[in-house]
């Protein structure tokens, strides 16, 4: 049976996402644009398997979602869109203890993963009406589970409540990251968190450990997407393609559903914990780099050169089903 206790434990057993092939975009007619998308398909790929290369190396197995070469399987015809290929399996689902928390089958393409954990004894559960268990909204620290507020408003006692019902056997806490927690905040190694700005919970849910700020990770800082951003709204970016309005048509009209918001990711946060000592990165970050070594770990970079148009980190590309070890208590004081 899989189980994930402690999200820095050995990974043994990970998905990892899979986009479209080039083929998918036969449909576009503008021959640059399609050439442009046809490249971000085989790079994506690329890189993907650049991914698994490296988790490879480290012994962990690694199973993928699949798609169907017809684009038109994909079209929503009521809405002239085209549902988004199954590329991120950690925002949809999340392995916490032994039981598997899915609504994977809303994008399709995942059947078969958790047809895989179902046979492996696990208890799945789809019941993902609060949107905040999955990977990208909670930390799993043994006894101790972080969860993240879908916005900065949200009533979080009543958030509290929701998940205590559900989770009964563990201490459980609200970090208000205003969205995704893994664009905000990693909690690397016991005593570590790497986060993109102060919040002001880390006092009472982290006391006592070290917070390694990234000052300086705004978009504002990036001309070209301050450019693109009054048209898209912050939601993607393809650099060199800011004022190129047959490729911003192209993807406001047929992949509204893709994209996320880009804006609100930051990537040197968002990292993949391979084992206590090694984690994969997208780029290198000097701070970052100097807080891991201090903590006797190695950074990995593996890139993923299209980020900024898919939205997603490594961490967001990943979903660990499986890792060595049992529950720990690294907050035994609370009781």
């Amino acid at each position: 049976m899989y189980s994930v206790y402690q999200h820095w434990d050995p990974l043994k057993v990970c998905v990892v996402g899979r986009s479209y092939a080039p083929e998918f975009y036969s449909w576009i007619k503008t021959p640059h644009v399609r050439k442009l998308f046809e490249r971000i398909a085989i790079e994506t790929e690329e890189d993907y398997q650049n991914i698994i290369t490296k988790l490879k190396s480290f012994g962990v197995e690694i199973l993928r979602p699949t798609v169907v070469a017809d684009s038109d399987y994909y079209l929503i015809p009521t809405e002239s869109r085209y549902h988004p290929p199954p590329m991120m399996p950690r925002d949809f689902s999340t392995m916490i203890g032994n039981t598997f928390f899915e609504k994977l089958k809303v994008i399709g393409g995942y059947e078969s993963i958790v047809e895989h954990v179902i046979a492996q004894g696990n208890t799945v559960k789809n019941d993902f009406d609060r949107s905040v268990i999955n990977g990208a909204m909670v930390s799993r620290i043994g006894k101790d589970l972080f969860f993240s507020t879908k916005h900065y408003t949200q009533d979080q006692h009543k958030l509290k409540t929701e998940i205590d019902q559900e989770f009964t056997h563990t201490r459980n806490h609200i970090v208000n990251t205003g969205g995704h927690g893994d664009g905000v905040y990693c909690p690397v190694t016991p005593g570590l968190i790497i986060s993109l700005y102060d919040v002001p919970t880390y006092a009472d849910t982290f006391p006592g450990w070290e917070v390694v700020y990234l000052p300086g990770q705004s978009w504002d800082a990036i001309e070209a997407f301050g450019i693109l951003k009054h048209k898209n709204r912050g939601k993607w970016w393809i650099p060199g393609f800011e004022y190129d309005s047959e490729v911003i048509d192209t993807v406001e009209q047929w992949l509204g559903y893709w994209t996320g918001y880009v804006e609100e990711t930051v990537f040197d946060v968002n990292m993949l914990i391979i084992d206590p000592k090694n984690v994969i990165v997208f780029n290198y970050n000097k701070q970052v780099f100097q807080a891991l070594e201090r903590y006797g770990i190695t950074p990995h970079i593996v890139p993923f050169r299209h980020r900024y148009f898919w939205d997603g980190g490594i961490h967001c590309v990943t979903s660990d089903l499986h890792r060595e070890g049992t529950r720990q208590d690294y907050f035994s004081y609370r009781g």
